[in-house]
Protein backbone atom coordinates (compact mmCIF):
# COMPACT_ATOMS: atom_id res chain seq x y z
CA UNK A 1 0.00 0.00 0.00
CA UNK A 2 1.38 3.42 -1.00
CA UNK A 3 1.85 5.79 1.91
CA UNK A 4 -0.10 9.04 1.69
CA UNK A 5 1.50 12.49 1.88
CA UNK A 6 2.79 13.46 5.32
CA UNK A 7 3.99 17.08 5.52
CA UNK A 8 5.09 18.98 8.59
CA UNK A 9 5.72 22.44 10.02
CA UNK A 10 8.40 22.38 12.69
CA UNK A 11 8.94 25.76 14.38
CA UNK A 12 11.30 26.50 17.25
CA UNK A 13 9.51 28.22 20.16
CA UNK A 14 12.18 30.88 20.56
CA UNK A 15 10.10 33.84 19.32
CA UNK A 16 6.89 34.88 17.60
CA UNK A 17 5.45 33.32 14.45
CA UNK A 18 7.21 35.24 11.66
CA UNK A 19 5.28 35.82 8.43
CA UNK A 20 7.92 33.73 6.64
CA UNK A 21 7.29 30.82 8.98
CA UNK A 22 3.55 31.29 8.61
CA UNK A 23 3.85 31.07 4.83
CA UNK A 24 5.92 27.89 5.16
CA UNK A 25 3.24 26.40 7.40
CA UNK A 26 0.55 27.51 4.95
CA UNK A 27 2.30 25.94 1.94
CA UNK A 28 2.70 22.65 3.83
CA UNK A 29 -0.94 22.81 4.92
CA UNK A 30 -2.20 23.53 1.40
CA UNK A 31 -0.03 20.73 -0.01
CA UNK A 32 -1.33 18.23 2.54
CA UNK A 33 -4.95 19.27 2.07
CA UNK A 34 -4.64 19.30 -1.75
CA UNK A 35 -3.27 15.76 -1.78
CA UNK A 36 -5.58 14.42 0.92
CA UNK A 37 -2.55 13.88 3.14
CA UNK A 38 -1.66 14.56 6.77
CA UNK A 39 -0.33 17.85 8.18
CA UNK A 40 1.81 17.60 11.32
CA UNK A 41 2.87 20.27 13.80
CA UNK A 42 6.19 19.41 15.42
CA UNK A 43 7.94 21.60 17.98
CA UNK A 44 11.74 21.81 17.81
CA UNK A 45 12.47 22.89 21.36
CA UNK A 46 15.95 21.50 22.00
CA UNK A 47 17.30 25.05 22.45
CA UNK A 48 16.16 25.17 26.06
CA UNK A 49 17.90 28.46 26.82
CA UNK A 50 15.82 30.33 24.23
CA UNK A 51 12.64 28.24 24.08
CA UNK A 52 9.76 29.62 26.13
CA UNK A 53 6.14 28.59 26.78
CA UNK A 54 5.09 32.11 25.75
CA UNK A 55 6.71 31.74 22.33
CA UNK A 56 5.08 28.34 21.83
CA UNK A 57 1.69 29.81 22.74
CA UNK A 58 2.26 32.70 20.30
CA UNK A 59 3.10 30.28 17.48
CA UNK A 60 0.05 28.10 18.10
CA UNK A 61 -2.22 31.15 18.49
CA UNK A 62 -0.86 32.59 15.23
CA UNK A 63 -1.50 29.38 13.31
CA UNK A 64 -5.00 29.08 14.73
CA UNK A 65 -5.76 32.73 13.93
CA UNK A 66 -4.83 32.03 10.31
CA UNK A 67 -7.10 28.99 10.30
CA UNK A 68 -4.26 26.48 9.89
CA UNK A 69 -5.15 23.28 11.72
CA UNK A 70 -3.10 20.11 12.11
CA UNK A 71 -3.87 16.41 12.17
CA UNK A 72 -1.10 15.48 14.61
CA UNK A 73 0.72 17.67 17.08
CA UNK A 74 1.77 18.32 20.68
CA UNK A 75 -1.70 19.36 21.81
CA UNK A 76 -3.73 16.64 20.08
CA UNK A 77 -1.27 13.77 19.94
CA UNK A 78 -1.07 11.22 17.15
CA UNK A 79 0.43 7.84 16.26
CA UNK A 80 4.04 9.12 16.38
CA UNK A 81 3.92 11.06 19.64
CA UNK A 82 5.55 12.88 21.31
CA UNK A 83 5.64 15.87 18.96
CA UNK A 84 8.10 18.09 20.83
CA UNK A 85 11.78 17.26 20.59
CA UNK A 86 12.75 17.50 24.25
CA UNK A 87 10.40 14.59 24.94
CA UNK A 88 12.13 12.58 22.21
CA UNK A 89 15.70 12.71 23.56
CA UNK A 90 15.88 8.92 24.19
CA UNK A 91 15.08 8.35 20.49
CA UNK A 92 17.95 10.59 19.35
CA UNK A 93 20.40 8.99 21.75
CA UNK A 94 19.35 5.51 20.67
CA UNK A 95 19.70 6.34 16.97
CA UNK A 96 23.07 8.03 17.56
CA UNK A 97 24.29 4.90 19.32
CA UNK A 98 23.12 2.81 16.37
CA UNK A 99 25.02 5.02 13.91
CA UNK A 100 28.12 4.77 16.11
CA UNK A 101 27.92 0.99 16.18
CA UNK A 102 27.43 0.82 12.41
CA UNK A 103 30.52 2.93 11.79
CA UNK A 104 28.56 5.88 10.35
CA UNK A 105 29.54 8.04 13.35
CA UNK A 106 32.53 8.34 15.67
CA UNK A 107 33.48 9.84 19.01
CA UNK A 108 35.13 13.26 18.98
CA UNK A 109 37.11 14.25 22.08
CA UNK A 110 38.23 17.67 20.81
CA UNK A 111 37.97 20.41 23.41
CA UNK A 112 36.42 23.83 22.69
CA UNK A 113 39.93 25.28 22.76
CA UNK A 114 41.14 22.83 20.13
CA UNK A 115 38.17 23.58 17.91
CA UNK A 116 38.74 27.34 18.28
CA UNK A 117 42.38 26.90 17.30
CA UNK A 118 41.29 24.81 14.31
CA UNK A 119 38.93 27.56 13.14
CA UNK A 120 41.55 30.27 13.69
CA UNK A 121 44.06 28.36 11.62
CA UNK A 122 41.53 27.90 8.82
CA UNK A 123 40.72 31.61 8.78
CA UNK A 124 44.36 32.53 8.62
CA UNK A 125 44.82 30.16 5.69
CA UNK A 126 41.59 31.47 4.14
CA UNK A 127 40.39 27.88 4.03
CA UNK A 128 36.83 26.59 4.66
CA UNK A 129 35.90 26.38 8.35
CA UNK A 130 35.74 22.60 8.57
CA UNK A 131 36.57 20.04 11.20
CA UNK A 132 39.92 18.48 10.26
CA UNK A 133 38.88 14.91 11.16
CA UNK A 134 41.59 14.27 13.74
CA UNK A 135 39.34 12.09 15.93
CA UNK A 136 38.08 10.21 12.90
CA UNK A 137 41.42 8.43 12.60
CA UNK A 138 41.80 7.48 16.26
CA UNK A 139 42.41 3.81 16.83
CA UNK A 140 40.21 1.78 19.12
CA UNK A 141 42.94 1.84 21.73
CA UNK A 142 43.29 5.64 21.55
CA UNK A 143 39.54 6.05 21.83
CA UNK A 144 39.39 3.67 24.80
CA UNK A 145 42.26 5.49 26.54
CA UNK A 146 40.45 8.83 26.27
CA UNK A 147 37.26 7.29 27.62
CA UNK A 148 39.16 5.77 30.53
CA UNK A 149 40.46 9.27 31.37
CA UNK A 150 36.85 10.46 31.49
CA UNK A 151 37.25 12.83 28.58
CA UNK A 152 33.86 14.11 27.35
CA UNK A 153 33.01 13.46 23.73
CA UNK A 154 30.51 14.36 21.08
CA UNK A 155 29.41 12.11 18.23
CA UNK A 156 30.24 13.16 14.68
CA UNK A 157 28.80 11.86 11.45
CA UNK A 158 31.41 10.29 9.18
CA UNK A 159 31.00 12.14 5.88
CA UNK A 160 31.26 9.67 2.99
CA UNK A 161 33.09 10.51 -0.26
CA UNK A 162 31.29 11.41 -3.47
CA UNK A 163 28.36 13.70 -4.10
CA UNK A 164 24.85 14.09 -2.73
CA UNK A 165 22.07 15.19 -5.02
CA UNK A 166 18.32 15.59 -4.87
CA UNK A 167 15.55 16.77 -7.13
CA UNK A 168 14.04 19.82 -5.48
CA UNK A 169 10.33 20.16 -6.28
CA UNK A 170 10.77 23.91 -6.75
CA UNK A 171 14.37 24.29 -7.94
CA UNK A 172 15.11 21.10 -9.81
CA UNK A 173 18.34 19.11 -9.52
CA UNK A 174 20.76 20.24 -6.78
CA UNK A 175 24.17 18.59 -6.28
CA UNK A 176 26.61 18.91 -3.37
CA UNK A 177 30.23 17.74 -3.32
CA UNK A 178 30.60 15.88 -0.04
CA UNK A 179 34.21 17.02 0.23
CA UNK A 180 32.89 20.51 0.90
CA UNK A 181 30.97 19.24 3.93
CA UNK A 182 32.66 18.33 7.18
CA UNK A 183 32.09 15.61 9.75
CA UNK A 184 29.35 17.46 11.63
CA UNK A 185 28.30 16.79 15.21
CA UNK A 186 25.08 14.83 15.65
CA UNK A 187 25.08 14.43 19.44
CA UNK A 188 26.71 16.91 21.82
CA UNK A 189 28.72 15.84 24.83
CA UNK A 190 25.71 16.62 27.08
CA UNK A 191 23.59 14.10 25.15
CA UNK A 192 21.46 16.63 23.27
CA UNK A 193 21.09 16.33 19.49
CA UNK A 194 22.06 18.96 16.95
CA UNK A 195 19.50 20.41 14.56
CA UNK A 196 20.25 18.30 11.48
CA UNK A 197 20.31 15.07 13.44
CA UNK A 198 17.11 15.62 15.44
CA UNK A 199 15.26 16.75 12.30
CA UNK A 200 16.40 13.67 10.41
CA UNK A 201 15.37 11.29 13.19
CA UNK A 202 12.00 13.03 13.49
CA UNK A 203 11.35 12.94 9.76
CA UNK A 204 12.19 9.24 9.69
CA UNK A 205 10.21 8.19 12.77
CA UNK A 206 7.20 10.35 11.86
CA UNK A 207 7.22 8.97 8.29
CA UNK A 208 7.45 12.41 6.69
CA UNK A 209 7.17 12.14 2.91
CA UNK A 210 7.59 15.79 1.85
CA UNK A 211 9.56 18.65 3.40
CA UNK A 212 8.61 22.16 2.27
CA UNK A 213 10.74 24.92 3.79
CA UNK A 214 12.71 28.09 3.10
CA UNK A 215 15.67 28.21 0.76
CA UNK A 216 17.95 29.03 3.70
CA UNK A 217 17.72 25.31 4.55
CA UNK A 218 19.16 24.10 1.24
CA UNK A 219 22.64 23.68 2.77
CA UNK A 220 21.15 21.44 5.50
CA UNK A 221 19.53 19.09 3.02
CA UNK A 222 22.58 17.00 1.96
CA UNK A 223 23.45 16.38 5.61
CA UNK A 224 19.93 15.20 6.33
CA UNK A 225 19.81 13.03 3.23
CA UNK A 226 23.09 11.34 4.20
CA UNK A 227 21.94 10.82 7.78
CA UNK A 228 18.67 9.26 6.67
CA UNK A 229 20.43 6.94 4.26
CA UNK A 230 22.85 5.94 7.02
CA UNK A 231 19.78 5.09 9.11
CA UNK A 232 18.65 2.81 6.31
CA UNK A 233 15.72 4.86 4.97
CA UNK A 234 15.11 6.91 1.84
CA UNK A 235 14.75 10.62 2.54
CA UNK A 236 11.55 12.52 1.86
CA UNK A 237 11.12 14.79 -1.15
CA UNK A 238 12.26 18.37 -0.61
CA UNK A 239 10.96 21.73 -1.79
CA UNK A 240 12.79 24.94 -0.91
CA UNK A 241 10.76 28.09 -1.36
CA UNK A 242 12.24 31.54 -1.82
CA UNK A 243 12.64 33.97 1.03
CA UNK A 244 10.27 36.89 1.54
CA UNK A 245 11.80 40.29 0.84
CA UNK A 246 10.76 43.81 1.70
CA UNK A 247 9.88 46.24 -1.06
CA UNK A 248 13.49 47.49 -1.04
CA UNK A 249 14.74 44.03 -1.99
CA UNK A 250 16.27 43.28 1.43
CA UNK A 251 15.27 40.29 3.51
CA UNK A 252 12.05 41.04 5.37
CA UNK A 253 12.78 42.42 8.84
CA UNK A 254 11.28 44.69 11.47
CA UNK A 255 12.48 47.78 9.64
CA UNK A 256 9.97 46.93 6.89
CA UNK A 257 7.14 46.94 9.43
CA UNK A 258 5.53 44.20 11.48
CA UNK A 259 6.91 40.70 10.91
CA UNK A 260 4.92 38.83 13.57
CA UNK A 261 1.63 37.30 12.50
CA UNK A 262 0.08 38.32 15.82
CA UNK A 263 0.88 41.97 15.10
CA UNK A 264 -1.28 41.88 11.97
CA UNK A 265 -4.22 40.64 14.01
CA UNK A 266 -3.71 43.59 16.37
CA UNK A 267 -3.47 46.00 13.42
CA UNK A 268 -6.91 45.04 12.21
CA UNK A 269 -6.23 42.56 9.42
CA UNK A 270 -8.65 39.70 8.85
CA UNK A 271 -7.17 36.18 9.07
CA UNK A 272 -8.85 35.28 5.75
CA UNK A 273 -7.08 38.17 4.02
CA UNK A 274 -3.71 37.35 5.59
CA UNK A 275 -4.09 33.69 4.60
CA UNK A 276 -4.90 34.66 1.00
CA UNK A 277 -2.04 37.18 0.85
CA UNK A 278 0.57 34.78 2.25
CA UNK A 279 -0.54 32.04 -0.14
CA UNK A 280 0.22 34.33 -3.08
CA UNK A 281 3.74 35.15 -1.86
CA UNK A 282 5.55 32.96 -4.36
CA UNK A 283 2.57 31.00 -5.69
CA UNK A 284 -0.26 31.95 -7.99
CA UNK A 285 -3.19 30.02 -9.46
CA UNK A 286 -3.23 29.33 -13.17
CA UNK A 287 -5.67 32.15 -13.92
CA UNK A 288 -3.72 34.67 -11.76
CA UNK A 289 -6.85 35.34 -9.71
CA UNK A 290 -5.98 37.24 -6.53
CA UNK A 291 -8.98 36.78 -4.24
CA UNK A 292 -9.50 33.07 -3.62
CA UNK A 293 -11.49 31.13 -1.09
CA UNK A 294 -9.69 28.58 1.05
CA UNK A 295 -11.40 25.82 -0.90
CA UNK A 296 -10.18 27.28 -4.21
CA UNK A 297 -6.60 27.45 -2.91
CA UNK A 298 -6.71 23.85 -1.72
CA UNK A 299 -8.05 22.71 -5.09
CA UNK A 300 -5.49 24.64 -7.15
CA UNK A 301 -2.30 24.53 -5.05
CA UNK A 302 0.66 22.78 -6.66
CA UNK A 303 4.09 22.95 -5.05
CA UNK A 304 5.66 22.76 -8.51
CA UNK A 305 3.87 26.04 -9.24
CA UNK A 306 5.84 27.93 -6.58
CA UNK A 307 8.27 30.45 -8.08
CA UNK A 308 12.03 30.25 -7.58
CA UNK A 309 12.33 34.02 -7.38
CA UNK A 310 11.96 35.90 -4.11
CA UNK A 311 8.51 37.04 -3.04
CA UNK A 312 7.96 40.72 -2.20
CA UNK A 313 5.87 41.63 0.83
CA UNK A 314 3.76 44.53 -0.41
CA UNK A 315 1.91 46.16 2.48
CA UNK A 316 -0.29 48.22 0.15
CA UNK A 317 -1.51 45.07 -1.58
CA UNK A 318 -2.22 43.39 1.75
CA UNK A 319 -4.21 46.41 2.89
CA UNK A 320 -6.18 46.47 -0.37
CA UNK A 321 -6.90 42.75 -0.05
CA UNK A 322 -8.02 43.22 3.54
CA UNK A 323 -10.47 45.89 2.43
CA UNK A 324 -11.89 43.50 -0.17
CA UNK A 325 -12.40 40.83 2.48
CA UNK A 326 -14.02 43.34 4.84
CA UNK A 327 -16.52 44.30 2.14
CA UNK A 328 -17.34 40.63 1.57
CA UNK A 329 -18.48 40.21 5.18
CA UNK A 330 -22.12 40.51 6.14
CA UNK A 331 -23.00 43.57 8.21
CA UNK A 332 -23.61 41.31 11.19
CA UNK A 333 -20.23 39.58 10.86
CA UNK A 334 -18.37 42.86 10.34
CA UNK A 335 -19.94 44.28 13.50
CA UNK A 336 -18.71 41.24 15.43
CA UNK A 337 -15.21 41.63 13.99
CA UNK A 338 -14.75 45.34 14.70
CA UNK A 339 -16.43 45.47 18.13
CA UNK A 340 -13.21 44.51 20.03
CA UNK A 341 -11.42 47.38 18.30
CA UNK A 342 -14.11 49.86 19.39
CA UNK A 343 -13.76 48.57 22.95
CA UNK A 344 -9.97 48.85 22.76
CA UNK A 345 -10.28 52.45 21.51
CA UNK A 346 -12.50 53.33 24.48
CA UNK A 347 -15.49 54.05 22.22
CA UNK A 348 -17.62 51.18 23.45
CA UNK A 349 -17.98 49.28 26.71
CA UNK A 350 -18.39 45.55 27.09
CA UNK A 351 -21.99 46.10 28.20
CA UNK A 352 -22.75 48.35 25.22
CA UNK A 353 -21.35 45.69 22.92
CA UNK A 354 -24.21 43.48 24.12
CA UNK A 355 -27.01 46.05 24.34
CA UNK A 356 -26.30 47.98 21.11
CA UNK A 357 -25.90 45.09 18.70
CA UNK A 358 -28.51 46.38 16.26
CA UNK A 359 -26.87 49.81 16.24
CA UNK A 360 -23.45 48.22 15.61
CA UNK A 361 -24.84 46.34 12.61
CA UNK A 362 -26.19 49.63 11.21
CA UNK A 363 -22.77 51.20 11.82
CA UNK A 364 -21.14 48.32 9.93
CA UNK A 365 -23.46 48.91 6.98
CA UNK A 366 -22.67 52.62 6.98
CA UNK A 367 -18.88 52.43 7.15
CA UNK A 368 -18.07 49.12 5.42
CA UNK A 369 -17.16 50.68 2.08
CA UNK A 370 -14.52 52.88 3.73
CA UNK A 371 -12.75 50.34 5.93
CA UNK A 372 -9.44 48.85 4.88
CA UNK A 373 -8.46 47.73 8.40
CA UNK A 374 -10.66 46.88 11.35
CA UNK A 375 -8.80 49.56 13.33
CA UNK A 376 -10.21 52.15 10.88
CA UNK A 377 -13.53 51.77 12.65
CA UNK A 378 -12.33 54.17 15.36
CA UNK A 379 -11.91 57.16 13.04
CA UNK A 380 -15.24 56.51 11.32
CA UNK A 381 -17.24 56.04 14.50
CA UNK A 382 -15.73 58.34 17.11
CA UNK A 383 -18.22 61.12 16.35
CA UNK A 384 -21.11 58.70 16.94
CA UNK A 385 -20.16 58.13 20.57
CA UNK A 386 -18.22 61.26 21.54
CA UNK A 387 -19.09 64.94 21.16
CA UNK A 388 -17.61 66.83 18.21
CA UNK A 389 -15.07 69.25 19.69
CA UNK A 390 -13.35 70.43 16.51
CA UNK A 391 -14.08 70.77 12.82
CA UNK A 392 -11.90 70.06 9.81
CA UNK A 393 -10.20 73.40 9.01
CA UNK A 394 -10.26 73.02 5.24
CA UNK A 395 -13.88 71.94 5.44
CA UNK A 396 -14.80 75.01 7.50
CA UNK A 397 -13.26 77.33 4.89
CA UNK A 398 -14.90 75.49 2.02
CA UNK A 399 -18.37 74.66 3.38
CA UNK A 400 -19.14 77.19 6.11
CA UNK A 401 -17.97 80.38 4.44
CA UNK A 402 -21.12 81.10 2.38
CA UNK A 403 -23.56 83.58 3.98
CA UNK A 404 -26.59 81.30 3.67
CA UNK A 405 -25.04 78.37 5.58
CA UNK A 406 -26.52 79.32 9.00
CA UNK A 407 -30.00 79.49 7.47
CA UNK A 408 -29.56 76.13 5.72
CA UNK A 409 -28.34 74.41 8.90
CA UNK A 410 -31.35 75.83 10.75
CA UNK A 411 -33.68 74.55 8.05
CA UNK A 412 -31.98 71.12 8.17
CA UNK A 413 -32.53 70.96 11.94
CA UNK A 414 -36.18 71.95 11.50
CA UNK A 415 -36.67 69.22 8.90
CA UNK A 416 -35.30 66.63 11.32
CA UNK A 417 -37.65 67.89 14.06
CA UNK A 418 -40.70 66.97 12.01
CA UNK A 419 -39.38 64.00 10.04
CA UNK A 420 -41.48 60.95 10.77
CA UNK A 421 -40.67 58.12 10.38
CA UNK A 422 -37.04 58.92 11.21
CA UNK A 423 -35.47 56.76 8.51
CA UNK A 424 -32.67 57.27 5.99
CA UNK A 425 -35.10 57.18 3.08
CA UNK A 426 -37.56 59.65 4.58
CA UNK A 427 -34.86 62.09 5.72
CA UNK A 428 -33.25 62.04 2.28
CA UNK A 429 -36.61 62.58 0.57
CA UNK A 430 -37.41 65.59 2.79
CA UNK A 431 -33.99 67.18 2.21
CA UNK A 432 -34.14 66.65 -1.58
CA UNK A 433 -37.65 68.06 -1.69
CA UNK A 434 -36.49 71.22 0.09
CA UNK A 435 -33.45 71.62 -2.17
CA UNK A 436 -35.56 71.28 -5.31
CA UNK A 437 -38.23 73.70 -4.02
CA UNK A 438 -35.65 76.35 -3.13
CA UNK A 439 -33.59 75.76 -6.28
CA UNK A 440 -30.34 74.96 -4.47
CA UNK A 441 -27.85 72.17 -4.97
CA UNK A 442 -28.17 69.18 -2.66
CA UNK A 443 -24.49 69.52 -1.81
CA UNK A 444 -25.11 73.02 -0.41
CA UNK A 445 -27.14 71.33 2.31
CA UNK A 446 -25.28 68.04 2.67
CA UNK A 447 -21.66 69.23 2.97
CA UNK A 448 -22.20 71.90 5.68
CA UNK A 449 -24.45 69.48 7.57
CA UNK A 450 -21.92 66.64 7.43
CA UNK A 451 -19.24 68.92 8.87
CA UNK A 452 -21.62 70.07 11.62
CA UNK A 453 -22.65 66.53 12.52
CA UNK A 454 -19.27 64.75 12.37
CA UNK A 455 -16.57 67.43 12.32
CA UNK A 456 -15.26 65.78 9.14
CA UNK A 457 -15.72 66.18 5.40
CA UNK A 458 -15.75 62.47 4.63
CA UNK A 459 -17.44 59.51 6.22
CA UNK A 460 -20.44 57.26 5.79
CA UNK A 461 -23.52 58.39 3.91
CA UNK A 462 -24.96 61.49 5.58
CA UNK A 463 -28.47 60.12 6.02
CA UNK A 464 -27.11 56.87 7.45
CA UNK A 465 -25.03 58.95 9.88
CA UNK A 466 -28.06 60.98 10.95
CA UNK A 467 -30.05 57.85 11.81
CA UNK A 468 -27.06 56.41 13.69
CA UNK A 469 -26.70 59.64 15.69
CA UNK A 470 -30.43 59.82 16.35
CA UNK A 471 -32.85 62.72 16.03
CA UNK A 472 -32.00 64.65 19.21
CA UNK A 473 -28.23 64.50 18.87
CA UNK A 474 -28.33 65.38 15.16
CA UNK A 475 -30.49 68.45 15.82
CA UNK A 476 -28.29 69.52 18.74
CA UNK A 477 -25.11 69.33 16.64
CA UNK A 478 -26.65 71.27 13.76
CA UNK A 479 -27.77 74.06 16.10
CA UNK A 480 -24.38 74.06 17.87
CA UNK A 481 -22.62 74.54 14.52
CA UNK A 482 -25.10 77.29 13.57
CA UNK A 483 -24.21 79.15 16.78
CA UNK A 484 -20.46 78.76 16.17
CA UNK A 485 -20.76 80.09 12.61
CA UNK A 486 -22.85 83.10 13.71
CA UNK A 487 -20.34 84.00 16.45
CA UNK A 488 -17.44 84.31 14.02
Amino acid sequence: MTQGVRARFAPSPTGYLHVGGARTALFNWLFARHTGGTFILRIEDTDQQRSTPEALAAIIDGLRWLGIDWDEGPDIGGPFRPYNQMARLPMYQSEAKRLLESGAAYKCFCTPQELDAMRRKAREAKAPLKYDGRCRVLSQAETAARETQGMPYALRFKMPPGTTEFNDMVRGRIVFDNSELDDFIILRSDGTPTYNFSVSVDDETMRITHVIRGEDHISNTPKQILLLRAMGVEPPRYAHVSLILGEDGARLSKRHGATAVGAYAEMGYLPEAMFNFLALLGWSPKDDKEILSREEMIAEFEITGVAKTAAIFNHQKLEWMNGEYIRSLSDEELAIRFTPFLIRAGLLTEDQAQTRREWLVRLARAVKIRLRLLTDIAQYSEYFVADVESYDEKGVKKHWSKPDVPKLLGVFADLLETCDPFTEENIEARVREYAEREGIKLGDLVHPARLALTGKTIGPGLFEAIVLLGRDLSIARLRKALTIIKSR
